[in-house]
């Protein structure tokens, strides 16, 4: 019987070890895939996209009544651009005058895209495409102000009735004094302004158009 005994308390003692181990495993493993599931969930919460959605939210909100006014000027300012590249397709002898007007109106058109756009979301007016009398000559509005550089209905009729050396000569020398008003306007928006991507709109367009203006110096001899 003493045999039988110890082969029974064996028995019970193996039985009741693997049964702890499995109690124990099932404990740890339960431990294990809740902490760090909680952890993760907690810190899914923590890093969630409203962070920098919010932030972005943010930055949308945080602009002045400088970054509106440079939308609202530079949204004219563009289309007299557009308008006076257009003419060139027609009237420009020179391929360079030609070419330059093609860039300026292939960077300017998605600019003003980009800048109405702005407007509408903060809320402000989006500059009318053309004033009284003007139907046919984008970039100037109803309003009748002008920004620095743009030029008058007057100076756009005279363009748009020339043609060849002639014109060639004129639209350097308008689109010269048009970048320079361009400049002048970018250059407030990067002291006055707020929000980040109209600073740097404004940034991009001091360097590209300052680069246009030694290239068209180049073409006028100077």
């Amino acid at each position: 019987m003493a045999p039988r005994r110890s082969l029974i308390r064996r028995t019970v003692a193996v039985a009741s070890a693997v049964t702890a181990a499995v109690v124990l495993s099932a404990c740890g493993s339960s431990g294990s895939s809740s902490t760090p599931s909680g952890h993760t969930s907690h810190g899914t919460g923590a890093m969630s996209p409203a962070g920098p959605s919010d932030t972005a939210s943010g930055a949308h909100r945080s602009h002045n009544a400088q970054d509106v006014s440079f939308a609202q000027g530079m949204v004219p300012h563009h289309r007299q651009a557009v308008a006076m590249a257009d003419l060139a397709a027609s009237r420009a002898k020179s391929q360079q005058v030609k070419d330059l007007a093609a860039k300026i109106e292939q960077a300017q058109d998605p600019e003003i895209e980009t800048l109405s756009g702005w407007l509408k979301a903060w809320g402000a007016k989006v500059p009318d495409a053309a004033m009284p009398g003007m139907e046919n000559m984008p970039g100037m509005d109803h309003s009748g102000s002008s920004t620095p550089g743009q030029m008058s209905s007057d100076d756009m009729g005279r363009l748009k009735g020339l043609s060849g050396d002639a014109f060639d000569k004129a639209f350097l020398q308008m689109m010269t004094s048009h970048h320079e008003g361009a400049i002048s306007m970018a250059r407030t928006e990067q002291a006055k302004g707020a929000y980040g991507p109209a600073m740097r709109l404004a940034t991009s367009i001091v360097t590209s158009q300052s680069a246009e203006i030694a290239g068209m110096d180049k073409m006028l001899g100077k």
